[in-house]
């Protein structure tokens, strides 16, 4: 496909547009590898959604444990999220995806091969360190290479592979208990799937080339170079080479990002967004959904093992909401309103399930009701909400403090997302499910009105014009 229209750069000036020729087919390669981060992110958050139940009887934990192994991974993932960040700016992408699978590889054996909490834990954490720096790298990696006409389309697929390593995991833990649900351990054979892709992204990423613009901030011109010609037609590819080197020359006066750059007005605010659009989307209650789906839909009314399967529908939906998102809406509707169009459906529907919860009683109506609202609460968060909210955070920071912001943002969504997994079985417990959603839909309505007054639109400009822009102080 021909991206025909020139495009305008941050200078005025119109860079060559897009043409077709194996150069789209490396940068479509490039994407596949590199979301094996984000389909490990999603099977490793996924999986414990089915092998929570039997793991409890093995591992005899109680409903604090239960809840300490579920949340272990996240906080392990804020670490990731943040350390990964340091390491983005300082090793560059490639190599730390590349490190990345060598640590979800360890962790991933650490787990199937627990004898108790002792070694459990600690490889949970592990594992959700390798999880966290996956879900700061991969995006930052795909928007850097992708050229501004693609780039929600390519950034985005992070969140396709992700959702499908979610239902992916949703499908194999129903075939697991199915065909060996009798077995004892039945949770290990679950966990250990996560192996194959950890060493499919090791080798890929030898084979990768790193992100051009972080080896111009480098000034690794030369390098630069040889890599947009990889994934750009010549004239292009030579075009942004001068635009971003002259915005790295620019830079190069300026120090370069940490925690000293928050000083300045226009970052420290971005930063405040990029923090509170991450923590808006966990406040959603998606990944309580995710990860105790199952246990959800038992509580609504399903036998157990209908709710296994049944949870299934939760992941197939988050690929179509997904797939949907990528493929007709994400670079055709302006990113802040979809975002702002998001909440207000999800927040819709958690008021619904409330109302539901306190007004039908317990049977096979409710269940369906309930099922029925949960999935779609799953399609609108994935058509209008995940995505968008991965991509913009990667496209949103200078080119200085990308990673070092990126991090930060993540950190804050893992930390949320740790705190309602741990508290989520907790308030169910004492409130049910009216108590859980109400709360959500309260929240829901404090983060709409935050992101009206705060959120920027990201889509339909180059990360530098973008960068000209906020330094003006022009955001909404």
């Amino acid at each position: 496909m021909s991206h025909g229209s020139p495009t305008s750069s941050p200078g005025g000036v119109t860079l060559p547009p897009l043409r077709p020729g194996p150069h789209q087919r490396r940068l479509d390669l490039i994407a596949v590898v590199a979301t094996f981060g984000g389909l490990l992110f999603g099977y490793d958050t996924g999986v414990i959604n089915g092998a929570l139940a039997p793991m409890r009887e093995d591992l005899a934990l109680s409903d604090v444990t239960e809840g300490l192994v579920t949340a272990t991974l996240l906080i392990g993932a804020a670490v990731g999220a943040i350390v990964s960040g340091l390491l983005n700016d300082r090793l560059g992408r490639k190599r730390t995806l590349t490190m990345i699978a060598v640590v979800f590889f360890v962790g991933t054996l650490g787990c199937v091969f627990a004898p108790g909490l002792g070694v459990m834990l600690p490889s949970r954490f592990i594992l959700g360190f390798a999880v966290g720096a996956a879900s700061a790298t991969v995006p930052v990696y795909l928007s850097e290479l992708a050229p501004t006409e693609r780039r929600g389309t390519l950034s985005g697929r992070n969140e396709l592979a992700i959702v499908l390593g979610q239902m992916l995991a949703f499908i194999i833990n129903a075939i697991i208990a199915s065909v060996w649900g009798e077995h004892e351990g039945v949770w290990r054979y679950m966990l250990a799937v996560c192996a194959v892709p950890a060493v499919f992204l090791f080798f890929g990423m030898l084979r990768m080339p790193e992100s051009p613009r972080w080896l111009i901030s480098k000034g690794r011109y030369d390098e630069a170079l040889q890599v947009l010609l990889e994934v750009r037609n010549e004239d292009r590819a030579r075009a942004e080479l001068g635009e971003v080197e002259h915005l790295a020359e620019e830079e190069a006066e300026a120090h370069k990002g940490g925690w000293s750059d928050m000083a300045i007005p226009w970052i420290r605010r971005l930063v405040i967004i990029g923090c509170g659009l991450a923590a808006a989307q966990q406040v959603t209650g998606i990944n309580s959904i995710m990860y105790y789906g199952t246990e959800l839909l038992k509580e609504a009314g399903f036998s157990g093992s209908a709710a296994i399967i049944a949870n299934v529908a939760n992941g197939v939906l988050a690929v179509v909401g997904t797939a949907l998102c990528l493929f007709v809406v994400i670079d055709k509707v302006h990113r802040r309103r979809l975002i702002i169009f998001g909440f207000c459906a999800t927040t819709t529907i958690h008021g619904l399930i409330t109302v539901a919860a306190i007004v039908m009683p317990a049977g096979t109506a409710r269940a369906w009701v309930i099922l029925f609202l949960s999935v779609t609460f799953v399609f609108f968060m994935q058509c209008c909400l995940n995505a968008p909210v991965w991509v913009a955070l990667s496209e949103m920071f200078p080119l200085r403090i990308r990673g070092f912001g990126m991090g930060i943002s993540i950190l804050c969504m893992w930390l949320v997302n740790a705190a309602l997994t741990f508290s989520f079985p907790v308030v169910m417990g004492k409130a049910g499910l009216q108590g859980m959603f109400g709360l959500f839909f309260v929240i829901g309505l404090a983060a709409i009105f935050f992101l009206w007054k705060m959120l920027p639109n990201t889509s339909g400009r180059s990360l530098e014009e973008l960068e000209e822009s906020f330094s003006r102080g022009e955001f909404v």
